[in-house]
């Protein structure tokens, strides 16, 4: 059996899990949501979550992973033989996931690679996305190189791979989310859009509105991939584990805020105070954003800072997902980290391409009026997640007993500040917001409950 790689240090573990944290939800998913639901309504609430129903999961999965020395795949056996199938679960998430997020990864690099040549009024084009997308081999191309540098950093491993590229990406990331989000306060009708994103309104409180911050919370965190898990069974006994968890949540809900603060003041400023114009999903990003940057000053260097911070925020994640598959390959099978990289690499290729292609050849595969790649991302994120995190708190709450992981916790120095509330929410509050999560993500895809 090979050896257990580990980070080198707390900040590197930090930086990395952070990095996977950090993706595109927090880039484009998180500032969408916040506009449709009352601005500052749904950031307060968000937060309220995130120090509680988020730190609960987020620190159960990563002391699980570094209690076992394991990723999903063999934590939850070894601990009881009858959630052997919790960790099959876990680990098919992120094989579906990886493919279909690459493709998405594939988009930015071209974005990122029409503004530095000069090319952001070709992208403000109302048909431009739709006309990419609907190609065979272009989109295929980006996707292959976006997954082949992805492979790469996995493939170099865990310090001198995963952790170098994320204590280099992550302040640059940082950084760059700053200068972005000073710019966009500084356009005309900007502070409207400011105002709207930072004050909460009690009356937009609403079902809908928890609902959906639980939701990204729950995406925005990679909860229930396995990563969390896997990356705690890099994590050195006396690194601190509570402290570093915060500071996970810290850095992941801080560059979500800084990008809302980024891209609606300067929606707002764009389209006159039109909250439509924040549209959902790949729309926001591919084609309303372009158009924002075509109508700014120095548009074309800011919009090419945008997509390589959007760049960087897609790869770290895109490497936490293909390191928790490899890691899953590498426990169950006891190979090589070499040749499992290679296997993963074109397990994926085969199963993204269908998702790349799926706007173009083979856009008449369909379900409920989804594409392939919306399919892939349903059935990952709507179902098995929910199911996976539910299970997971059954397990930690009733079957380990949350004192399990609190001896973890206080491994370090026999400390746990907020063992209480974990052991609250992780046991009762935690399951119930899960089933809301299931149940409405459901609803809301087969369009009898609509988010």
């Amino acid at each position: 059996m090979n050896e257990r790689s580990n980070f080198s240090s707390k900040l590197g573990f930090v930086l990395a899990a952070a990095g996977s944290a950090v993706g595109l939800g927090n880039i484009w998913r998180f500032p969408y949501l916040a506009a449709q639901y009352g601005g500052g309504t749904f950031l307060l609430i968000y937060l309220i979550l995130a120090v509680t129903f988020g730190f609960a999961l987020m620190i159960g999965e990563v002391a699980l992973g570094r209690k076992t020395g394991l990723s999903a795949i063999g934590a939850f056996r070894s601990l009881d033989s009858r959630f052997g199938f919790l960790g099959i679960l876990a680990s098919i998430v992120p094989i579906i996931i990886f493919p279909y997020y690459s493709v998405i990864g594939g988009w930015v690099v071209k974005y990122f690679a029409v503004f530095i040549s000069g090319g952001s009024s070709v992208a403000a084009q109302d048909t431009y996305f739709s006309d990419f997308i609907g190609g065979t081999f272009e989109p295929l191309g980006w996707f292959f190189l976006f997954i082949g540098i992805t492979a790469f950093v996995v493939l170099c491993g865990v310090q001198k791979g995963i952790e170098k590229v994320s204590k280099f990406m992550m302040p640059v990331l940082v950084v760059l989310t700053v200068v972005i989000s000073i710019y966009s306060l500084t356009l005309d009708g900007a502070m409207e859009g400011l105002a709207y994103y930072i004050m909460p309104h009690m009356a937009d409180v609403s079902v809908k509105t928890i609902l959906a911050a639980m939701g990204q919370l729950f995406y925005s965190m990679s909860l229930a991939m396995g990563i969390m898990v896997t990356y705690g069974s890099y994590m050195k006994k006396n690194d601190h584990l509570e402290s570093s968890v915060r500071q996970i949540e810290i850095f992941d809900t801080g560059i979500a805020f800084l990008a809302g603060l980024m891209i609606i003041p300067a929606v707002f400023a764009f389209s006159g105070g039109d909250r439509s114009a924040l549209s959902a999903g790949p729309g926001l990003m591919f084609i309303t954003l372009p158009k924002v940057f075509a109508s700014m000053k120095f548009g074309g260097f800011i919009g090419t800072i945008f997509f390589i911070l959007v760049f960087f925020a897609a790869l770290t994640s895109a490497i936490s997902l293909m390191e928790t598959i490899v890691s899953i390959f590498c426990d169950k099978f006891h190979w090589g980290r070499k040749p499992t990289c290679i296997f993963v690499l074109i397990l994926s290729i085969l199963l993204g391409i269908p998702s790349s292609l799926g706007f173009g050849p083979l856009s008449f595969i369909s379900w409920m009026g989804m594409s392939v790649l919306d399919i892939m991302d349903f059935v990952s994120n709507s179902i098995l997640m929910p199911i996976v995190a539910l299970f997971t708190c059954i397990f930690i709450g009733f079957i380990i007993k949350p004192k399990a992981i609190a001896d973890e916790v206080k491994v370090t120095d026999g400390t746990f500040k907020g063992e209480k509330l974990f052991t609250v929410m992780i046991k009762w509050i935690a399951p119930i917001f899960l089933i809301m999560i299931l149940v409405s993500s459901i609803a809301n895809a087969l369009g009898i409950f609509k988010l």
